[in-house]
């Protein structure tokens, strides 16, 4: 059955976010906050996209993206791993689990497919994968925002963050970056101070 791997994706729920750790927020999303989230958004993608676009792949996708990350924890830029061995180690969790705890499953959604799904964003060449590493990094900037905001009084700026924005790629996704930056610039304006990486905004 696949109630191994049930108990699995509860360390999704229960690992932090490596980068707001980092940064001193101990009490930070989850992997499975971010990944909840992205999902949502993929379903509203802007009409232009819709056309172009199989959402409800692109929803598993976002849900899949980051399932590596159960065994291997959230590797970040700044950890002493370099890309490809961050990407070989998520490959073989990958690989464990569509084929040792999910291979003798033969209903609904099996293994391969899974793995399938996470091999596609890792490629990043499909729309359907730059759609969701975009919306990967909208989630990013609106989490920042958030956290700038409701933990104000400890003078958070997370501001290192913001430069995930010149990184997307589709317009509509851009549109709802700016709009996102503009809510940060407004709110760092209204304390009278100019936030870390401010000049983010006028790239997009």
């Amino acid at each position: 059955t696949p109630i191994p791997f049930f108990h699995l994706l509860t360390r999704l729920k229960t690992t932090k976010r490596e980068g707001w750790r980092r940064m001193g927020l101990l009490d930070g999303e989850s992997i499975s906050d971010h990944m909840y989230r992205m999902s949502i958004i993929t379903m509203l993608a802007p009409a232009s996209l819709t056309s172009k676009l199989n959402i409800p792949h692109c929803t598993k996708m976002a849900l899949v993206h980051d399932m590596a990350e159960a065994l291997v924890g959230d590797i970040t830029p700044v950890d002493p791993v370099t890309k490809g061995e961050k990407s070989r180690r998520e490959a073989e969790t990958m690989d464990y689990m569509s084929r040792d705890l999910l291979g003798a499953w033969g209903a609904g959604l099996q293994g391969e497919g899974i793995r399938a799904i996470w091999q596609e964003y890792e490629d990043g060449k499909t729309l359907e994968s730059v759609f969701v590493h975009d919306v990967d990094k909208l989630e990013l900037l609106l989490q920042m925002v958030e956290y700038e905001r409701t933990r104000k009084e400890e003078g958070y700026d997370f501001g290192e963050f913001a430069h995930v924005a010149r990184k997307i790629q589709l317009e509509e996704v851009k549109v709802w970056a700016r709009e996102v930056l503009r809510e940060r610039e407004e709110f760092w304006k209204g304390r009278g101070k100019v936030p870390k990486m401010a000049s983010v905004l006028n790239d997009l």
